[in-house]
């Protein structure tokens, strides 16, 4: 049996809101089976806690942010789709995040930290059958027209592949990888995609700083680039870091949806807005999926048994 998965002891990180700014204190605990993971504001009078799901998303502007019941006016915790990537590269199924702030720490603007935690603690195997959302049709969203079209499908597949195309009017995203295809079953999740960093142009950076957007943004913690080169010292860390950390990205916000995906993922073009909106579209149509286990691994896609050991 494919078994679901926590972490065997607790561990903590102390990093900035890349948006807000601010000082955040982080610790990732262990969860019962079927648990889910949830948020927990632990700096709020009365802790509030948040599950990690498709409708508790309230806000998808620049990250993805959760809240009550996806109450855009209640106790929120934005920019959690880097530490849920990790999650999903891990095969992690349940897990509680206390937080003292409404932001998960930036660290350095990959997943490849939240990866190292996570292993740090070490991954615990539950009694419980680990499920699936399984596709059974595809679904696909799109937006705009001509240049501005972007769009975003799920479609049935025996496994969980990503693939996504970028375009971006500067030379020197351009002069990168566009697209990239990425297996979850290959096992390579920490080694092809975990360090991708997020990134910005130097041209939006002012513009979403008069917003209190990218507050806590930095060379640090984050890939700048201006109208013709990255201004990062260290350069890239792969030559297509920028499509790949929007497959990180597209990792993270599918991960919202509660469980492992069954699926063929493919995007244009697209972002957390429409990751999320393709999501609701899946869920809005009962007969386009299910939720499945396997009792045998050998039934499960090649190398789904192979992220099952505990380290």
């Amino acid at each position: 049996m494919l078994q679901q998965r926590t972490l065997k002891s607790l561990t903590k990180a102390v990093g900035v809101g890349i948006h807000s700014g601010q000082r955040v204190e982080l610790t990732l605990r262990p969860a019962a089976a079927n648990t889910g993971i949830v948020f927990r504001r632990v700096d709020l009078n009365t802790p509030v806690d948040i599950p990690v799901r498709a409708d508790t998303v309230c806000d998808t502007r620049m990250a993805t942010t959760v809240s009550p019941g996806g109450d855009p006016g209640g106790p929120k915790v934005q920019t959690i789709e880097h530490l849920l990537s990790a999650c999903a590269g891990l095969g992690l199924d349940n897990l509680y995040v206390d937080i003292n702030a409404d932001e998960v720490p930036i660290l350095d603007g990959s997943a490849a930290s939240f990866v190292y935690l996570l292993q740090s603690a070490g991954i615990e195997l539950q009694k419980a059958a680990k499920k699936f959302l399984r596709v059974k049709k595809t679904v696909e969203v799109r937006q705009g027209e001509g240049k501005r079209l972007m769009w975003a499908k799920l479609a049935p597949h025996h496994g969980y592949t990503l693939s996504f195309e970028i375009e971006f009017d500067n030379p020197a995203v351009s002069a990168t990888g566009q697209q990239y295809v990425f297996d979850m079953g290959s096992g390579q999740y920490k080694r092809e995609i975990a360090r991708a960093r997020t990134f910005g142009m130097t041209s939006d950076i002012e513009l979403m700083r008069s917003r209190g957007l990218t507050l806590g943004g930095s060379m640090d913690n984050a890939i700048v680039v201006d109208d013709y080169r990255v201004l990062n010292a260290d350069g890239l860390r792969y030559d297509d870091e920028f499509v790949k950390h929007k497959i990180l990205d597209a990792i993270g916000d599918m991960q919202v949806v509660g469980y492992p995906l069954l699926a063929a993922y493919t995007s244009f073009k697209g972002g957390h807005a429409l990751n999320n909106k393709l999501l609701r579209a899946l869920l809005a149509d009962e007969t386009a999926y299910d939720i499945v286990s396997f009792e045998n691994e050998a039934d499960a896609p090649a190398g789904f048994a192979q992220l099952a050991p505990a380290w």
